[in-house]
């Protein structure tokens, strides 16, 4: 940690003392070191001492210390003690004033009564205040200004006026103003306030009032109990944009071929405004080398033209404050001339003045009149000289300076060379300018003296001064400027003669000397340097502090180092005087410095390496006459870490285990950490690797895992690591000889290179091949290294087939080349070989130029010329530099050039983005390369000065717009023209309470073009638009704020469009209102058809409001699927769709195969069979299962929804035997599978269907006719028949409409009776069928008559509906598959 304290000062006992200067170097305080001092100060001779009558002028402390001196016995002695007084007092102290006794005897020379004087008051500093916020918070301090508005603040009459002022002090200061030299009285003026804890001055007119009465000089004063600081004067002014006088101007007459001054006279403006020239229909006037504006806003023509009475001239001033532009009325011109014909062929004439018959004229000047004329201009400001002339043809500007040079580094040319701008003017630039206007009759000059006056400016600033009780310390307030300025001391805001008399105070012209100082002494000073060009006012205060030693850091800190390293330990400290530091260690022993230790300034400590014994608690004492203070610094001495058991190279075959041993010795009370990298990224352990504590294990080894491998051994103080090549070798074919089976390696390097042929360009290099570790050599690799460029590094030269030992290398000039050769195998590469002698070609020219030259500025001012350096097999010879050429492409001047030796050059002081012709040529000490080829740069640019005017906009559709603008000119964009560019945002919606995002957008146009589109706008809102120009630099000003509607659009998806299926009879479909609206809703449109695999129903569609977010649908078919399809409507149409599908449902049941045989059953007990013929064009077979009730057998009822054309039906009776199907649910519940899949294809087509349906058909009718003549003989145990009983009015599955499918034409057959709801009723024996609800499986009895029923088994757990019967009848089974 820093020490914090004053200025220090070396202290060591080992400094040398400077040389001895004179006595004119101690009395000017000029003191490189604080031995010298005291040689100069202290000691003039060795009999030569200081005069009595000095020591009283002396500080508290060189007086004490003078005293205790005269109690010694010899002149020597006082000498020696004196001298050690004025050591440095520790680290960091500063010298106190060297006292030495004089002998009353002797009386030495009076010049040296003041030499004395001046140098010990030289001796003084200021003390450091630590950033420490406890000590910051706890010292006093008096106030200092940080913040303040400048000196002439110009405010715009449309806002509030502000003044700052910010100070800082402790305590915090107060505040008050004047006003022209008068106390400001603030709480009188309702429209003036001042920030809190700040002097800031806030002026308020939205009550009215006129900024105007506020003008006036300001001056702010920060006041707390130790002192006053002031700001400076603040000149506050309002900025005025008066408007143009009313003028009527009549049509200037003028010949063709005479000068013209076109005078602009703007209103006085504050600030001034700046002036341009456009036509009335705000068209830019052309400048040129004839019509050009000058600086004073005037616009010039050296000769006017018959051309320039196509337009009219108007002169504008913009002011900068209130951002308008006055426009004056415009100059109309009516030329004379010989000509009237203005052929405008002859605008390219190469004489067109005696084309148009315009008389030839030598030069003369328009400004300034005469032939000399002087200017005066401050230091530090930019000197501006023009010369306009008139004259035909129009003349050409040159300037000179008398007696030298133009400064290039700071001088360029304007306005077509009619101004001379010289830059940042210092006082060597004064002196005689003129410039030459010619043409081929004649040149005139004009001179003008140029005076540089100057500001004040500052030499030695006065800093703020903090000294101890008792010590001296001065103020130096150095200014310098032209004319001389004077000094004013104050002190607290009063000048210092007025102010009480302090006989601790001395004032000597710009120097006050402070003796002695005490705490009464704190005050603020400030030093006001003026003459007749301005002022300078600084604040300094003298703040006098008392503090006992204070340590900085915490205390008790340990320090761990490694052995054998360098440390150092850090003791911060504060204290007022500055304490002396010591260092001790373990409480016992002398200081430590010298030899292993080293004292610093700022009181650390360093050990220069750390041995054993350096361990233990090391002390710092900080002492002052006020008191001590101590810390403690613990130090630890760690063994270091090592690797004593390195990983070595390896070569392994692919699949073998690999063992890379690191061994580590460290100290033991460190936490190590073995850590491994793979080519020197973090290795990732992975199921193949092992990572032990000492070794890397790595199993089944592959080509992947080849590579370098680096243990990392470290702890919290250090680390050690070791690298080893792991060389993976794929799995060969079985050997078929002995020398196959070997194992290969990589080759060993080649050896004994030798170099032969020696020629200019050439060299010829042979070398002896290594062992090829059983690999044949497939390549060697020569490189090079050379020592001038880049010594020691390595470069590629050629590469040679395996079979050769010697090659011819070619070479170029002037390289110190070196070669090496390296072996290459199909295993890798060997080791280089030992470079070879070294040989060196002789020099020559280059032969090339460096390539890739570029010109581009990185500022606005200049360009910055670049190319890739040339390499040293380029450079040919000694002294490598290249030779920079450049010059504006337009003007064709004279080129300039400069010579330099890096790869970069910039050059300065370049109008905004202009084409130059750069040349870069490589030159050597033995010539100049070739003619170099010429590239065209640019300098830099600029951003665009002008924005696109007349932005149009046209809305294409709700989410697109048509833009359209008027292109800037290409002068105001000051670079290369990127795009267009426009920022949009959307400022709100046409709905209410709809929040939007105002985020800004761009939309980009390439090139130069004047209209495009902005798409992807959300509808139906307000958005803005502005427009900017964008070059290289970035964007230009801000074009006027457009604004514009989106119209109504269609909406986006409703969100959250959700389908669910509670039963099988409804489905509930739920959404939320769109994201964007995009407009006013005005309802929703659902579109949805039922499909089943490959066939589609009937779409239907639904309307509903805009508030209804659901919807109920009652299914007509539980069987099918319906897609949904759902958007919302504005008065523009539909939005996008969200479609979405009802869940699948369960799959019925597959039918199972019927019994081998069935006995006769009578026709009753098969119900009515019908037989329709119909032509339809849409149907839709729904299969609708109602549960079984105790004694009733379940029923399958085909429902079937035709749309048909024309249909004849005749009906017989319908079959009652049912399949038992429990309703479909969305709960989850295993269903039983169905006979008709949803996406398989149509049944009725395959042919196992056509023949399965035959055969139940053929065997159907056997069983009828069995039935029939069975019942016609009556047999012994007769088949009663018996229906199901109908449905109560309490089982839920009336609800689903199921009906009977016999119709009215179906009749009971003989020995049964029909219920009045169609159903049969039992009347005979009960040996007849069992029941068909509740009969068991079918059976033969004792004579084999059949016994059974066509039903379906009832299921034991139906409630639970976890099964489901399987059909047995084959009726059923039919109905199941159709």
């Amino acid at each position: 940690m820093r020490r914090l304290a004053a200025r220090g000062a070396a202290g060591d006992a080992g400094e040398v003392a400077a040389p001895a200067a004179d006595s004119t170097d101690c009395a000017r305080g000029r003191h490189p070191s604080p031995r010298r001092l005291i040689d100069l100060c202290a000691i003039w001779d060795p009999g030569v001492f200081l005069p009595a009558v000095g020591w009283k002028r002396a500080s508290g402390f060189a007086r004490r210390r003078l005293n205790e001196a005269e109690t010694l016995n010899s002149v020597r002695e006082a000498q020696l003690e004196l001298l050690e007084a004025a050591r440095p007092r520790g680290p960091g102290s500063r010298e106190r004033g060297p006292v030495l006794r004089m002998a009353r005897q002797q009386q030495p020379p009076p010049w040296v009564h003041a030499a004395f004087l001046l140098c010990l008051l030289s001796l003084s500093g200021a003390i450091e205040i630590p950033m420490d916020p406890s000590i910051q918070n706890e010292l006093s301090q008096p106030p200092t200004i940080t913040k303040q508005s400048v000196k002439d603040h110009i405010v715009d009459p449309r806002d509030n006026i502000l003044i700052e002022c910010e100070a800082k002090g402790n305590p915090a200061p107060s505040f008050h103003w004047t006003r022209n030299s008068r106390f400001f009285n603030i709480a009188k003026d309702p429209r003036v306030s001042m920030r809190r804890r700040s002097g800031t001055l806030v002026i308020d007119f939205r009550s009215g009032g006129r900024p105007e009465e506020y003008e006036g000089e300001y001056q702010c004063f920060a006041r707390n109990k130790f002192g006053t600081a002031l700001s400076n004067r603040i000149r506050l002014q309002v900025s005025k944009s008066p408007l143009w006088p009313k003028e009527n101007l009549d049509p200037v007459v003028v010949q063709e071929g005479a000068p013209l001054t076109l005078q602009c006279n703007p209103p006085p403006g504050l600030p001034s405004p700046v002036i341009f020239w456009m036509s009335s229909s705000m068209e830019p006037i052309t400048q040129d080398k004839r019509v050009s504006q000058g600086h004073n806003g005037d616009l010039y023509f050296s000769n006017v033209m018959l051309q320039d009475m196509q337009t009219d001239y108007s002169c504008n001033a913009r002011f900068h404050f209130t951002h308008t532009i006055q426009q004056k009325n415009a100059f109309t011109l009516k030329v004379l001339t010989n000509n009237p014909y203005n052929d405008s062929s002859l605008r390219n004439h190469p004489d067109i003045y005696s084309a148009r018959g315009v008389a030839e004229r030598t030069p003369s000047f328009m400004y300034p009149q005469g032939t000399a004329s002087s200017q005066m201009v401050l230091r530090g400001m930019d000197l501006v000289l023009e010369c306009i002339a008139s004259g035909v043809p129009t003349p050409d500007i040159a300037w000179y300076k008398k007696g030298g040079d133009l400064p290039s580094d700071k001088a360029k040319f304007e306005n077509f060379n009619k101004a001379l701008r010289i830059t940042n003017v210092s006082e060597e630039d004064s002196g005689e300018y003129f410039c030459l206007a010619s043409n081929k009759m004649g040149s005139i000059r004009h001179t003008i003296s140029v005076r540089v006056k100057a500001a004040p400016y500052w030499l030695d600033e006065p800093k703020n001064l903090i000294l101890a009780p008792g010590e001296d310390g001065r103020l130096v307030c150095r200014a310098n400027g032209n004319p001389k300025p004077t000094v004013q001391w104050m002190v607290n805001g009063e000048p210092l003669q007025s102010a009480p008399p302090n006989p601790n105070r001395e004032v000597a012209g710009d120097t006050i000397i402070f003796r002695d100082t005490q705490i009464s002494s704190r005050a603020v000073y400030q030093c006001n340097t003026s003459n007749e060009h301005g002022y300078l006012l600084a604040n300094a205060f003298v703040s006098v502090l008392d503090v006992p030693p204070r340590m900085l850091s915490p205390r008790n800190q340990l320090i761990r180092v490694i052995l054998y390293n360098r440390t150092r330990l850090d003791c911060p400290f504060f204290g007022s005087p500055i304490p002396t530091l010591r260092w001790f260690k373990n409480g016992q022993g002398s200081n430590l410095d010298g030899g292993n230790y080293h004292v610093y300034e700022n009181g650390s400590l360093e050990i220069k390496m750390i041995r054993k014994e350096d361990q233990g608690i090391y002390t710092c004492v900080a002492t002052n006459i006020l008191g001590k203070a101590e810390n403690q610094v613990r130090l630890e001495v760690k063994d270091p870490t090592r690797i004593y058991r390195m990983p070595e190279d390896q070569v392994a075959k692919r699949g073998t285990t690999v063992q890379l041993e690191c061994r580590v010795k460290h100290d033991p009370s460190l936490k190590l950490t073995v850590s491994w990298l793979k080519d020197d990224e973090p290795l990732y352990i992975g199921n193949r690797m092992k990572k032990e504590d000492d070794s890397l294990t790595i199993f089944g080894v592959a080509e992947r895992d080849q590579g370098s491998y680096t243990c990392v051994a470290s702890t919290e103080l250090d680390q050690d690591l070791a690298k080893a090549y792991l060389t993976v070798l794929a799995d060969q074919a079985t050997p078929t000889n002995r020398l196959a089976a070997l194992p290969k390696g990589r080759p060993d390097r080649p050896r004994d290179l030798e170099l032969t042929d020696l020629a200019e360009r050439s060299v010829r290099l042979t070398w002896i091949p290594g062992d090829d570790n059983n690999s044949p050599i497939t390549d060697y690799v020569v490189q090079f290294e050379e020592d001038q460029f880049q010594p020691g590094v390595w470069h590629d030269h050629s590469k040679f087939p395996g079979s050769v030992n010697s090659a011819v290398l070619q070479l170029s000039p002037y390289v110190n080349y070196q070669f090496r050769v390296i072996a290459i195998n199909e295993v890798g590469s060997s080791h280089p070989s030992l470079p070879s002698e070294r040989y060196r070609t002789s020099g020559a020219p280059p032969e090339s130029n460096p390539a890739d030259v570029k010109g581009e500025g990185t500022r606005k001012n200049n360009m910055e010329i670049t190319w890739t350096p040339m390499n040293a097999t380029s450079a040919f010879g000694p002294n490598l530099r290249y030779i920079i050429k450049w010059r504006r492409r337009e003007t064709r001047e004279t080129w300039n050039n400069v010579t330099v030796w890096g790869s970069r050059y910039v050059v300065g002081q370049t109008p905004v983005y202009v084409p130059y012709e750069i040349r870069v040529q490589a030159e050597n000490d033995f010539g100049k390369g070739p003619e170099p080829d010429t590239v065209i740069g640019y300098s830099g640019e600029d951003y665009p000065r002008a924005a696109p005017t007349d932005v149009k906009i046209r809305v294409l559709n709700s989410t697109a717009i048509s833009l359209q603008w008027n292109r800037v000119y290409p002068d105001t964009v000051q670079g290369q023209l990127r795009e267009y560019r426009a920022y949009y945002w959307r400022e709100s919606s046409l709905l209410k309470n709809l929040w939007v995002s105002q985020k800004r957008q761009q939309a980009s146009f390439p090139g130069d073009r004047p209209r495009g589109v902005v798409s992807r706008l959300f509808p139906y809102s307000n958005y803005k638009l502005e427009m900017v120009v964008v070059n290289g630099r970035g964007d230009g000003p801000r074009s006027e704020t457009k604004e514009f509607t989106t119209p109504e659009g269609v909406p986006s998806a409703p969100r959250r469009f959700r389908v669910r299926q509670p039963n099988l009879e409804t489905i509930n479909l739920e959404w939320d209102h769109p994201e964007h609206p995009n407009g006013i809703l005005i309802g929703y449109t659902l579109k949805y058809v039922a499909f089943n695999g490959t066939k589609l129903g009937k779409q239907i569609v639904e309307n509903f409001s805009p508030n209804q977010t659901k919807f109920t649908m009652q299914r007509a078919d539980p069987v099918s699927r319906y897609r949904f399809t759902l958007s919302a409507r504005t008065q523009v149409g539909s939005g996008e769709a969200a479609t979405e599908e009802s869940p699948a449902p369960p799959n019925e049941a597959t039918p199972t195969a019927a019994p081998p045989t069935l006995p006769p059953t009578p026709v009753g007990a098969t119900g009515a069979v019908s037989s329709t013929d119909a032509t339809a064009t849409a149907a839709t077979t729904e299969a609708t299962t109602v549960p079984t009730i105790p004694g009733v057998a379940p029923t399958t009822i085909a429902t079937t929804t035709t749309t048909t054309t024309a249909a004849t039906t005749t009906t017989t009776a319908a079959a009652a035997a049912t399949t038992e199907r429990p309703p479909a649910t969305t709960s989850g519940t295993k269903m039983p599978e169905s006979a008709y899949t949803n996406n398989q294809a149509d049944i009725a087509t395959q042919g196992w269907f056509i023949g399965l349906m035959c055969a139940i058909a053929l065997l159907v009718l056997i069983l009828l006719i069995v039935c029939f003549i069975k019942r016609s003989r009556g047999g012994k145990y007769p088949v009663r028949e018996k229906k199901d009983v109908p449905l109560g009015p309490e089982d839920p599955k009336e609800e689903d409409g199921s009906f009977d499918y016999s119709d009215e034409d179906n009749k009971p057959l003989q020995g049964s009776q029909t219920s009045l709801d169609g159903t049969i009723k039992q009347q005979e024996s009960d040996d007849s069928l069992v029941d068909y609800g509740e009969g068991g499986e079918g059976q033969f009895n004792e004579d084999g008559s059949f016994i059974g029923q066509y039903t379906v088994k009832k299921d034991k757990e139906e409630t639970e509906g976890n099964e489901s019967s399987e059909a047995t009848s084959p009726v059923n089974a039919i109905y199941s598959l159709a």
